[in-house]
């Protein structure tokens, strides 16, 4: 109750913030679809005087006005520098045009990277362009990952080959996972929805560590990861890509975009996947990965008509997927030379997505904004796991109604809206006599005021309240705040809470790969007889920025901690069983992340960077670390690409390498000799790709190229039917080195 306080009287004392009188405005330029785009980076100052600011993602700027000086510059590489004269105006808006004469220079001496960090965003969000996607085998995102630091990638199980992310040592269900800010990634989904979005349909993605922003809802405990997906108007007319592994997957995926007028513009999306090969590299008579069918059919609709201010987006999605995992030889014979059980096991899935938006800017005001937005789905699994079932049907309805404006200018900014949210899930565990209905409704509004002095200091405090129907009424406050201590040496804090009904069963299927009784210590809850999971997340990030031999470069240290008030515990540490109960005692994630980012030169970019987890909860058999968790991990990247050619010819090189310390194995007898932990091991991941031109690429690569692997990933596979039989404790590869080969082509 008292850290409750103390944070509210953190967040709102900054609302005592006055402002002298500023000037502001918003700076553009021409880009090559002749669209007037806001332009990030643009130093405006006064002249003759040494302050100033630097436009934002949006272009948008604010300053101090200047008693001694009347003329702004507006300076920024590759485009003309303008002297402007302000009179007694405090809103302007500057047009940059481009220097033909700088260009070629620019270009030369100028990459841009393709994982971008802000010295001027309060929050700690890191930008992944579509280009980072590009370097690792991803067909989907749950494998676009592979070449981030802030992300780590580990299979769930031995059977369904589903990886899982993890930010600041917890599990996916602990990030919440929007699609252009509408929650996507949740309850039925959680485990497989990352890899129903293929990696060529994204544009970006960012990544906030920590608490995230209240007005995406009060799920987020350790970050957000948000997806955004290619646009119709800016978009390739034809996009085709083309994918094929060693290990008997292949992938398609086709982009078709039209300007139906100058306001309208419609995209086609497809992409299908299949693997009917069988592999069984360490001969235990189980497939190494499953055999798979699907396909994702998307289509979007985009309409802009800035005279009015008005901007809308329509989108269908719909998706199928079938995988068949398990045994493949029924010939096998036993020791009485009679032929036995199969264990088979299959996962079918059919969904269906649509969301509106629409949103409207006042053109005469562009700092007033009205955001609406809504998304309906239905996720329906039917699966068995040998002779366990698991089904799940999910509808899911989710509405935001958002209105953006300033207070006197544009260094004090608010937010405030709506959000409505309704679930429903109907589950079956085993057998019939094990159904679970449950319906989730909530009705939640915010207020978020934000303080932006890209000098010095900024700020973002949020509140919310909601109404939940089966977590009751609550309130959720948010801080972050931002302090340029030097040039290019940044100061970051964030705190908040945050809170999350458990889907025990659709988080952790990877349980029903194994002969474990399931036990539910009940409390009385309305989640499974459990009550819902509440933490508070803190943590400081520090950035400095620096430059050696004329080439740029920067270190950033994270440290955040995540304090459980309640979870609900996963408990594997009893061999042949799992028990599900609330948290009494401790629990607590604290995460350490120091990473080094240099340009070695025009041509080459190079990354590091080393992590510390300390991750401990109360069992019921005592305080101990997670199990599966590394508490030590480095990662390394290089990043070539040659100077640009004629048509856009080059050569681009990946490669990444990443060194996973030892994890904490829960207790099965079949591990005894490993004395409860797993070895350190190195992965190595490269990817070499020949740009053609601007609209043909040829890329080859491979993963775990040093084929380690995990002995007997699959344990009492001699005895799929037993107790003993458990194939969830996974601590690394489960099948050797992948090579795959692809080609991409557009118009």
């Amino acid at each position: 109750m008292n850290k409750g306080l103390i944070f509210l009287f953190l967040s709102f004392f900054t609302f005592n913030i006055f402002s002298q009188e500023l000037i502001s405005g918003n700076v553009t330029y021409i880009n090559e679809l002749n669209i007037e785009s806001p332009l990030e980076g643009v130093s405006v100052y006064w002249e003759d005087l040494s302050f100033g600011a630097t436009t934002n993602s949006n272009g948008d700027y604010s300053l101090p006005s200047s008693t001694t000086s009347n003329k702004l510059i507006f300076k920024f590489i590759g485009f003309k520098e303008d002297l402007v004269e302000i009179s007694s105006i405090k809103l302007y808006n500057h047009l940059m045009v481009i220097d033909n004469n700088q260009l070629d220079e620019v270009v030369v001496n100028k990459r841009k990277k393709t994982i971008q960090k802000s010295y001027f965003k309060t929050q700690n969000i890191i930008n992944v362009s579509s280009d980072e996607l590009l370097k690792a085998a991803c067909c989907n995102i749950s494998e676009s990952f592979e070449t981030n630091p802030s992300i780590d990638v580990s299979f769930s199980d031995a059977i369904t080959g589903v990886k899982q992310v993890k930010m600041l040592g917890l599990e996916s269900p602990y990030i919440l996972i929007t699609e252009e800010n509408i929650p996507m990634v949740r309850g039925a989904s959680q485990v497989f929805g990352l890899s129903f979005i293929p990696g060529t349909w994204v544009e970006s993605m960012q990544i906030t560590k920590g608490t995230g922003s209240v007005v995406n809802g009060f799920e987020s405990i350790s970050g957000q990861i948000n997806v955004e997906l290619k646009k119709p108007l800016t978009d390739s007319p034809v996009f085709v890509n083309l994918f094929s592994s060693n290990m008997g997957r292949n992938e398609i995926n086709i982009h078709f975009n039209k300007k139906i007028s100058q306001k309208l513009s419609s995209g086609f999306f497809l992409h299908a996947n299949d693997n009917s090969k069988s592999h069984d590299e360490n001969y235990d008579g189980f497939l190494d990965s499953p055999k798979s069918l699907g396909y994702n059919l998307f289509n979007r609709w985009q309409y802009i008509d800035p005279e009015k201010g008005l901007v809308s987006f329509l989108g269908l999605r719909l998706m199928k997927d079938d995988k068949t995992m398990g045994q493949y030889n029924d010939t096998m014979l036993n020791s009485s030379g009679a032929i036995p059980a199969i264990w088979n096991s299959e996962i079918n899935t059919n969904r269906f997505d649509s969301n509106f938006k629409l949103g409207y800017v006042n053109p005469n005001i562009p700092y007033q904004t009205i955001g609406f937005q809504m998304a309906y789905s239905n996720h329906d699994q039917i699966s068995f796991f040998g002779n366990r079932n698991y089904n799940i049907n999910q509808d899911s309805f989710y509405s935001s109604l958002l209105y953006n404006s300033i207070i006197t200018n544009t260094m004090n900014k608010f937010k405030v809206g709506l959000n409505y949210s309704f679930d429903r899930f109907e589950e079956l565990v085993d057998t019939q006599n094990n159904q679970y209905l449950r319906n989730d409704r909530s009705f939640g509004g915010f207020f978020e005021y934000s303080y932006d002095n890209l000098d010095k200091l900024s700020l973002v405090a949020g509140i919310r309240y909601d109404v939940h129907n089966n977590l009751g009424s609550f309130i959720t406050p948010r801080l972050h705040l931002r302090y340029m201590l030097l040039e290019k040496s940044v100061l970051r804090f964030s705190a908040g809470f945050g809170r999350k009904a458990s889907n025990i069963f659709s988080e952790n299927q990877n349980i029903f790969s194994t002969g474990r009784k399931i036990n539910i210590n009940k409390n009385n809850g309305k989640f499974y007889g459990l009550n819902p999971e509440k933490a508070f997340n803190y943590g400081v990030s520090f950035r400095q920025g620096f430059s050696l031999n004329n080439k740029e470069g920067d270190i950033t240290i994270d440290y955040y901690v995540t304090d459980f008030e309640n979870q609900v515990v996963v408990d594997i540490e009893k061999q042949g069983e799992v028990h599900f109960y609330n948290l009494d005692g401790k629990s607590f994630a604290r995460s350490f992340q120091i990473e080094l980012d240099y340009e070695i030169s025009t041509n080459i970019n190079f990354k590091s960077a080393y992590k510390n987890y300390d991750v401990k909860r109360q069992f019921n058999s005592g305080f101990k670390q997670n199990p599966l968790t590394p508490k030590n991990r480095f990662f390394l990247n290089l990043d070539f690409s040659s100077t640009i050619g004629e048509n856009g010819s080059r050569w681009k090189y990946d490669f990444t390498y990443n060194w996973i310390g030892e994890q904490r194995l829960p207790f099965h007898s079949a591990l005894s000799s490993m004395n409860g932990y797993s070895k350190s091991y190195n992965l190595f991941n490269s990817q070499l790709t020949r740009v053609f031109s601007n609209k043909l690429e040829a890329y080859v690569g491979g993963e775990n190229i040093g084929s380690y692997t995990q002995k007997n990933p699959i344990l009492g596979a001699n005895d799929p039917f037993g107790n003993d039989f458990d194939s969830s404790i996974i601590y690394a590869p489960i099948s050797g080195s992948m090579f795959y080969l692809g080609l991409r082509f557009k118009l």
